[in-house]
């Protein structure tokens, strides 16, 4: 008798002590949606969309350049596809240099730089795009993203997030994403800070083959822009070279009825002047 009690007291104390542990892994968010909102709030959001960028790099002792282009971004219907054309007016030596993105959902992207000074147009290859984007501490995948189905994605937490970037202080989901091919990018993981409101990302942390932190982005404006939060400000830090890009956009606008054509080999040397201007 005395058995059967204490065997019939321990369950009741298995059953008591898991419960709040499995409501506790109940009450867990799934990360990858929260993920795949921010990545169409932060590159796909309406139909397509236009906006002149400036990009300002710093170096470690303090030397500075600037970039200035115009992107031009539209989504393919019903599907995650996307094309990208960016176009450099600025500086003088990067004039005319253009950098085009098709992106695929089911396969490697298909991305181009054509070069003016030696009218050459060059294909970037898989492993390219996580080189740098035109010296900066952007990397090209920076620029038109990363796919949702490259990395698996873990949820951390919630925290209050104020950086003193001039967003105040915003509630953000912290979520780690661990690359499936570690092999083709020399990050180990990454971890993200998004806005529970917004879902936008406020924050992204790189870490490197060692677990250290070596790369920061953090947005530093946002605002709504036709009905769309949009971050308009932002800035890459690179924790190891001391250097850092910020990238500002100006005369954003959406929907604006950009058609295909546009993102096509022949426009690389031809660029669509009634859209770039």
């Amino acid at each position: 008798m005395r058995k059967i009690i204490w065997v019939l007291l321990m369950g009741i104390f298995l059953i008591q002590s898991s419960g709040k542990p499995l409501q506790a892994a109940m009450d867990v968010p799934d990360a990858r949606p929260i993920i795949e909102k921010m990545l169409h709030n932060y590159y796909y959001s309406n139909t397509d969309g236009r906006s002149h960028a400036v990009m300002e790099i710093v170096s470690r002792n303090g030397q500075k350049r600037t970039r200035d282009f115009v992107i031009l971004r539209k989504n393919i219907p019903d599907s995650l596809d996307q094309f990208y054309y960016v176009y450099f007016y600025e500086p003088s030596d990067v004039r005319g240099v253009v950098f085009m993105v098709n992106k695929h959902i089911d396969r490697d992207d298909d991305r181009w730089l054509y070069l003016p000074a030696i009218d050459l147009v060059r294909r970037i290859s898989a492993n390219d795009k996580r080189s740098s984007f035109v010296g900066s501490d952007f990397t090209y995948e920076d620029v038109s993203g990363r796919r949702l189905n490259d990395d698996q994605y873990e949820y951390v937490g919630e925290e209050s997030f104020n950086d003193s970037s001039g967003l105040g202080t915003r509630t953000a989901i912290i979520i780690k994403a661990v690359p499936k091919e570690k092999s083709l990018v020399e990050f180990s993981y990454r971890k993200v800070w998004v806005d529970k409101e917004y879902l936008l990302p406020l924050k992204v942390e790189h870490y490197n083959k060692r677990d250290e932190l070596y790369k920061v982005f953090l947005a530093l404006t946002i605002e709504t822009i036709q009905d769309t939060p949009t971050i308009i400000k932002g800035v890459m830090r690179d924790l190891e070279s001391k250097g850092e890009t910020t990238m500002e956009f100006k005369e954003v606008e959406y929907d604006l009825g950009i058609t295909d054509d546009i993102f096509t080999e022949r426009y690389l040397r031809r660029p669509p002047g009634e859209w770039i201007k």
